[in-house]
């Protein structure tokens, strides 16, 4: 579980609209102004500059879902889905895109904050669980890696595992990478390791 911190407070955000010319925004224009934020169409940004720590996504999910520029953009930033027909298959569709929450049409100005909070919140807390398993992930290559290269260095110069770690460290700490990273390189390149390292450790 991460301890993201919960976001209450959306002044200087800015809700990015994908959908088109004909729906009408004026409750939701309102309801983002009250809470001092702004609302712009995506065409009137750049695409490429969208900010998850700005930017709000509102996408019209009774729009097609398999084309134009929502499939890119949805992981960039927070995103709403704006309903009018609540299929489920339409709602799964839009979460498989990474919508986490929902407003229904014609827009509630009661329902708005709520879906904010949600949006933003989910958001954060998945990118959070994303960003700890992919650490996690690295930490369990780092160790395997660790141990493969105090094996191979006991292998290659006859020396202990308590001398072959200690190599290791010296190395690493002068290149100045963490220990496993240079474990990692060294599997990959054996000959990466020095032999006056491995002098001064015999000595």
């Amino acid at each position: 579980m991460t301890n993201t911190r919960l976001v209450q407070n959306f002044r200087g955000q800015r809700g990015v609209l994908l959908a088109g010319p004909g729906m009408a925004v004026e409750t939701l224009q309102a309801c983002l102004t009250r809470l001092g934020m702004t609302l712009v169409r995506l065409g009137d940004v750049d695409p490429a500059a969208l900010d998850a720590q700005r930017d709000i996504l509102l996408l019209d999910g009774d729009a097609p879902l398999d084309a134009g520029p929502a499939c890119g953009l949805l992981r960039r930033a927070p995103a709403i889905g704006l309903v009018g027909v609540e299929a489920p298959s339409r709602l799964k569709a839009l979460m498989d895109l990474g919508v986490t929450a929902f407003l229904r049409k014609p827009v509630h100005a009661s329902a708005v904050y709520a879906a904010l909070f949600l949006a933003v919140n989910g958001y954060n807390r998945v990118r959070g669980l994303e960003c700890a398993l992919a650490e996690h992930e690295s930490r369990k290559r780092g160790r395997r890696a660790l141990v493969k290269a105090v094996v191979q260095l006991m292998q290659t110069t006859g020396i202990g595992d308590d001398e072959a770690y200690d190599v290791l460290r010296r190395e690493s700490m002068r290149r100045r990478i963490s220990i496993e990273d240079y474990a990692g390189q060294l599997i990959a390149a054996p000959d990466a390791v020095h032999t006056s390292t491995d002098q001064k450790q015999r000595a």
